[in-house]
């Protein structure tokens, strides 16, 4: 009796690593044919492959029940390992794979960035350049350098990522610092730059998509358009018909291109507009978007083609944008030909869950200056809190503050893990294979 259950306890083990043997086969099949979830056979499953030892032998057999991705989720496979020497033995495997997007970062930049404190971030940062960071960070940053000149200050070359909390990290050619007060996951010199252009896609197909599929929108012929995102799976849309003028005094000092209030003073309404089964919705001219999705998955795209320096679109913000769900039901992505801006008028706490991305531009808000004497930008120079949940790219540098302590006074960004695996409409895939994202024994 000692002997039969040691020999089934083997077989359950022999079978168990059988199935298993199924997941990783798959996973190699995909690394080869990534879009083939019939196993190379064309046709509906299960799918039924022979199993042999080291000698040769038939030993037993794994057979695969495939369910493809759909939008937003991953290809789970489910193996059956089964013994050639009795049949009553199998274990099942079930296993979900998913190649991993771009977007990888709570922030990422193709410039100088500099994070003021006030700032806490929750996953991963990258530049490709410097960092200047007087916040906190809760994983790694890294940077495609080991120095650079800080153009915030005089003085000489500084390491690529550097803090000036008290005390401020030394120069180089001295140690590095592990400070784990700012920097709480590490920092990292000299890595590979991120593709930039990859991570931010093309624009012109997304707007081809959408033209297609989705939802296009012109030129408004006027000062552009507004989405109001509902929870019913609509959008209402306006055109712009007068943006607010800025107060006396309150005046463009840094020569930011497009400075301005924008803030909506009129606005027509136009329609209410279901969402596009495929997600995607461009406007060909600036938007500004606010509102609250459920159980929705949308890219919102502004460009202009052909592209042209002078006439690159917006994309801006004033109020909430929410997601219902934050386990990947929803995700909203925000993509503008140059900026994504908060306007003069913005809510003193704002809420943004969206991925933010500037092909061209940055990020951030204008620097609305306070005036001695008379009001200057006052009340809405200075703004109280902005979280962001989702992901920033941005071109240029980024940024919702300034250093005499305009802006938005804290700001957190949190990374949507669920980004990763499920990025939203239109958002380019990373060059790789398939990753086993969860794993689980099923009998």
């Amino acid at each position: 009796m000692n002997l039969k259950s040691a020999n089934r306890q083997l077989d359950n083990s022999t079978a168990l690593a059988i199935a298993d043997a199924g997941i990783e086969y798959y996973r190699w099949h995909l690394a080869h044919s990534p879009g083939d979830f019939q196993d190379g056979t064309g046709q509906p499953g299960p799918y039924e492959h022979e199993y042999y030892d080291k000698n040769g032998s038939l030993i037993g057999r794994f057979i695969l029940e495939i369910t493809p991705p759909t939008a937003g989720s991953a290809v789970v496979v489910r193996s059956t390992g089964k013994i050639e020497k009795d049949a009553s033995i199998e274990k099942i495997i079930e296993a979900q794979m998913a190649i991993p997007s771009l977007a990888q970062y709570a922030v990422i930049a193709n410039d100088n960035v500099q994070f003021g404190p006030g700032t806490e971030i929750f996953g991963k940062v990258h530049a490709n350049g410097g960092i200047s960071f007087n916040g906190i960070a809760h994983n790694i940053v890294s940077s495609d350098r080991q120095t650079y000149n800080d153009p915030d200050h005089a003085g000489g070359d500084e390491y690529a990522i550097h803090t000036h909390i008290n005390p401020s990290d030394p120069l180089p050619p001295s140690p590095l610092p592990l400070r784990p007060d700012v920097f709480e996951a590490g920092r990292q010199l000299s890595v590979p730059a991120v593709d930039f252009d990859g991570l931010t896609g093309d624009l012109a197909q997304i707007k081809s998509d959408a033209q297609s599929a989705g939802r296009y929108f012109g030129s408004s012929e006027d000062d552009g358009y507004h989405i109001v995102l509902k929870t019913n799976d609509t959008f209402d849309l306006y055109k712009v018909t007068k943006v607010k003028k800025p107060q006396a005094g309150c005046t463009v000092v840094l020569g930011e291109k497009d400075w301005g209030t924008l803030t909506i003073q009129t606005e027509q309404f136009i329609q209410n507009y279901s969402f596009p089964a495929n997600g995607l919705i461009f406007v060909e001219d600036h938007v500004w978007v606010d509102g609250h999705i459920n159980t929705a998955r949308l890219t919102i795209a502004s460009g202009k083609f052909p592209e042209n320096p002078g006439q690159l679109k917006n994309i801006y913000i004033n109020k909430d944008v929410l997601y219902t769900n934050y386990d990947g039901q929803d995700v909203l992505a925000l993509m503008a030909q140059r900026d994504v801006s908060v306007g003069l008028e913005s809510e003193d706490d704002l809420r943004i869950d969206a991925v933010l991305v500037a092909k061209n531009g940055r990020v951030g808000r204008f620097y609305y200056k306070p005036q001695d004497g008379n009001p200057g930008c006052s009340p809405y120079d200075t703004r109280n809190s902005i979280i962001l949940y989702g992901m920033i790219a941005t071109n240029q540098r980024y940024g919702f503050a300034y250093s005499d302590g305009t802006g938005y006074q804290t700001r957190s960004i949190s990374y949507d893990p669920n980004l990763i695996f499920a990025p939203p409409p239109g958002f380019p895939a990373a060059a790789g294979t398939h990753k086993v994202i969860s794993w689980k024994e099923i009998k």
